[in-house]
């Protein structure tokens, strides 16, 4: 089983990275493979809502985006971090899973969300759940932990002194590889759900 893990700070090393390799130890204990790819930090652009995407399987522009894509698809489990900006997660990092999402075909039913969020006090828990978002629109399951999914610390790698949330990292890990595991069997055992046909209604006819 993979997690792959998104790193949407613009440090490589900051308190996004100290939550995502309390995680990534668990992980490894668990014998899952993990890869962490750092997003915060590249130039990428928004969705221009071409839909071109719907033609070719893929985002018009050739970035980030198209490359990571395979790997999401490969996955069983995606964990993205962020720190937060004015009760947000960092816009790069919006503009790459919007784009992420969007533009690639395959089905993401029953792969396992995980969302985590670095601040030095507030805006964590809009943060949270303005990223799960992306997961529930999806159909994959969101993992959970102990609390939310939130760790603080303002000085780059300060957050190793927030013992709670670490402990809520090394929780989040361990419930998603029990996830991950429990979906794989049910799938071998049960399939996934049946879906229906989506029906798409629109408020202004």
């Amino acid at each position: 089983m993979k997690v792959l893990m998104l790193n949407g700070s613009p440090r490589a090393n900051g308190n996004t990275s100290v939550a995502l390799k309390e995680m990534e130890k668990i992980f490894q204990q668990e014998g899952i493979e993990t890869e962490i790819i750092h997003i915060g930090n590249k130039d990428i652009r928004g969705c221009i809502a071409c839909r071109s995407c719907a033609k070719s399987g893929k985002c018009v522009f050739a970035d980030e985006v198209n490359e990571i894509a395979p790997k999401f698809e490969a996955c069983d489990g995606l964990v993205v971090g962020s720190p937060v900006y004015y009760a947000s997660a960092n816009a790069t990092l919006v503009a790459f899973l919007t784009r992420l999402f969007y533009s690639t075909p395959f089905d993401k039913t029953m792969k396992v969300g995980a969302s985590v969020v670095a601040a030095r006090r507030g805006g964590l828990s809009s943060t949270f759940d303005e990223l799960n978002k992306f997961f529930t629109i999806s159909g994959m399951p969101v993992a959970s932990g102990q609390y939310w999914n939130s760790i603080h610390g303002a000085t780059p790698g300060e957050a190793v002194q927030d013992e709670e949330g670490l402990q809520i990292m090394r929780t989040l890990a361990k419930n998603m590889t029990f996830l991950m595991k429990s979906i794989a069997l049910g799938k071998e055992k049960y399939g996934v759900p049946e879906k229906e046909p989506f029906k798409r209604t629109n408020f202004i006819r």
